[in-house]
Order: structure tokens, then sequence, then C-alpha cells
């Protein structure tokens, strides 16, 4: 699904574009990137990683760290979806490493909270409530059940590539890592000034601490979670930048069940996946109805800026029901994404055109008619592409050899 906030007044600042990715976990993050490569494909005069500016939010401050360290769509899949990049390969089950250290620290109080509560409960044994006595033990329960970490061990990886960076400072481009600061309430801007000199990978982390999940990240004495918490998206930041045109990828729409006209058989009934699934659409509804609030205040706040929301469609059982973890399910959901994303651009092809040119943006129609067009085949020419080149680099070590060898006879 597709929706335009054109510009009330709108003004003509070409190179002024910026992207903001919503969070949404592994199911987000697959759906961000087939998106954001169907855009990048059919917009001409655009490059998504070399934007005026950044913004990501949880594990949308993966995508967007990435492409402002001029990783393109393509290559992400090849770390994030094939798993077979040269040098880097991202499985799911990193993300799942449990948080041991958190259970051991949370475990080793049980002792000394225990006899604490004991004791209260001995000196005043017909006046304290067992709430109150086992209150004080809640302590104990871990804060996230997997190894938050893992995420940023990851990205550190990646972003100390040649030509890659995990400094704020050092970025052509602007980004924003949006993280909530779990004490005081408030969002943390890194990336901003007195806060650029986090690296990028950790802030990430903090950004996609989701509490239950991942245990808070601390940084420079404080605790931080997940950035959705306050906002969404936080577009306004780039806005703020002087963004004119900005491209806003929100993966989680809270799904629309009940009869479906054009199936003989009615949809899923949620109540029936169990808690799962009602806490997944509860979420979903809460987050999308904030977003929605957000939409609004750019419309009144930044009449000169045109806001492109691109999410899935609320009746998209492929979003709702699939299973990240499955290489499969990725490969076909990233698919999924790329080909609906498609589709809409197609559709609103006539007036979405001339609000781009106002931009120096072309919409490529012929490349969004083109159906052998798929995300695996550009892929697949980018593994091409380097086989090449590390056979031209092995061709020219051994020409090099060789002369070597003529010299010296």
């Amino acid at each position: 699904m597709l929706n335009l906030q054109s510009a009330a007044r709108p003004v003509h600042d070409r190179g002024k574009i910026g992207l903001a990715v919503a969070g949404g976990g592994p199911l987000g993050a697959i759906y961000e990137l087939g998106t954001l490569h169907a855009l990048d494909e059919a917009l001409e005069g655009v490059d998504f990683t070399d934007l005026h500016a950044y913004v990501g939010v949880s594990s949308g401050a993966i995508i967007a760290s990435s492409l402002a360290n001029g990783i393109s769509t393509p290559e992400m899949g090849r770390i994030f979806i094939n798993s077979n990049a040269p040098d880097l390969a991202l499985a799911p089950e990193m993300l799942l490493q449990p948080a041991f250290r958190e259970f051991w620290q949370r475990a080793s109080t049980l002792p000394g909270i225990a006899f604490s509560s004991l004791l209260e409960t001995l000196k005043h044994p017909f006046s304290r409530r067992l709430a109150e006595t086992i209150n004080p033990l809640t302590a104990v329960v871990p804060t996230g059940i997997f190894r938050g970490e893992a995420i940023h061990e990851f990205l550190e990886r990646a972003f100390s590539a040649p030509g890659r960076t995990n400094d704020f400072r050092d970025l052509r481009n602007r980004l924003l890592v949006v993280a909530t600061d779990l004490n005081t309430g408030k969002a943390r801007r890194f990336g901003a000034r007195g806060h650029d000199h986090v690296p990028i990978s950790r802030a990430v982390q903090a950004s996609a601490s989701l509490p239950g999940l991942f245990p808070p990240t601390e940084i420079d004495n404080a605790s931080y979670v997940d950035g959705a918490l306050r906002r969404t998206m936080h577009a306004s930041l780039a806005l703020d930048a002087g963004c004119t045109l900005m491209f806003c990828v929100n993966p989680l729409v809270p799904y629309t069940s009940g009869e479906d006209p054009k199936r003989t058989k009615s949809r899923h009934n949620l109540n029936d996946g169990g808690l799962p699934l009602v806490l997944s659409q509860t979420f979903r509804a809460l987050i999308h109805s904030r977003m929605q609030v957000g939409m609004q205040q750019y419309r009144r706040s930044y009449p000169r800026a045109d806001v492109l929301l691109l999410e899935p469609d609320r009746d998209d059982d492929e979003m709702f029901f699939t299973n990240v973890f499955s290489y499969a399910d990725r490969r076909r959901m990233v698919e999924h994404a790329y080909q609906r994303t498609r589709e809409d651009l197609l559709r609103q092809a006539d007036s979405l055109a001339p609000v781009f040119a106002r931009h120096g943006v072309t919409l490529n129609t012929e490349v969004l008619q083109d159906s052998r067009r798929n995300f695996q085949t550009a892929v697949e020419r980018l593994d091409t592409r380097d086989r090449r080149a590390a056979i031209c680099n092995r061709l020219d070590d051994t020409l090099d050899e060789l002369q070597r060898i003529i010299d010296a006879a």
C-alpha cells in the first residue's frame, strides 16, 4: 500500500531526499529490503545509498545504517536473505543466542533478595501480604531472553570493511538512529551532535533492544531500549534536516481478518492462533495508530515536503503469517514485498511522476512493466559481477608473477 502526502506549497530543492525506516523485527527488515529495492530500481535520479538523511528505528536502523554505509539492497540480500556474502553473512540464529550473562547476573541476586524478603516477613509476620513478599523477587526476572550484543558484533564487522565506517562522524551523509532512554522515557538521537561518538553498531543495538526479547543496552551510564516506544518512524528528524522528498517505510500494519469477498471461506480467526498472534495484532494496531497521528502532523508541520509512505496491505497474509526464520520464507517474503511495491508504483504512476519530477526524480515505468524482474536476479547479478572481478584479480596476479619471472630470467 502506497500513500502520498503531496506538499501544500512545493519547492524545487533537488537533492534533499530522505529515508525513514521503521522497526518490525526480522520480518520488517525483510519487507523493507524488498520495498527499497523496488524503489531503487524504478526511480532514476536518486541513489538510496547516497541520500541527504537517513533515520532508522529498531530493525529499520539496520537497513538505514547499511544504506548510509553504501551497502546496496542486493548486497543486503546476500547478507540477510541468502547468507552467502563472500565476507559476511547473517543467519537469524545469530539473533537468537540466549542472554546467559543476563540470566546469571539476575540469578546471582536471588539469595540476597530472598533473604531480605524472608527477614521482613519474619519481622512483620501478620502485617505483610503475599504480594509484598513476592514483589522483591520480580527483580530476578531477566530483562531479555536473547543476547542483543550479537547485533552490535555483526554490524561492527560489517562496517569495518574498506569503504565503510562505524563512526557517525565519518559518514558522507546524515544518519540518525533513535533509541529510548529507559530511565527518562525520552528519545535519544544517536548521530546527532553530542551523541555521535557512539559507534553506529552500538546505537543500532540500543534501538533494537525490544523489552522482553533483548536486555537494555548500556551506553554512557544510561540504559536504552527500542526506539519505537516513543514514535514509529521519527521521520521528522530528516524533515528537520531539510529533506523535501521523504520516503517512509513501515512494515507493521494491523491485519484485517473476517470475510473476504474474493474467497469462498473466511479468513483466519486470530484468536485461534493463541497468545503470540493476539499480542502481534495488538502491538501492530498500537504502532500503526500512532504512526497515522505522526503522518498527520507531518502534513501540518512540513507543508513544503512531499512524504511517501510505503507499507503492506492490511489483508496481506504473507506479511502476518510468514516464518522469517525459514530461508525459503525469507526469500518468498522479500520477493513478495518487491513485487507488491512495483505494482503499487505502477498503479499510481500518473500521480507520482509529477511529484517525483519536482525533485529531479523520474519514475521508470518500463522497469515496472518488466515482468521478468525479481529480487533474486539482482542478487545473482551481484554474485556474477564479484566472481568476474575475482577472476580478473587472479589473472592480474598471475600476469604480474609471470612478468617478475621473465624480468628475473
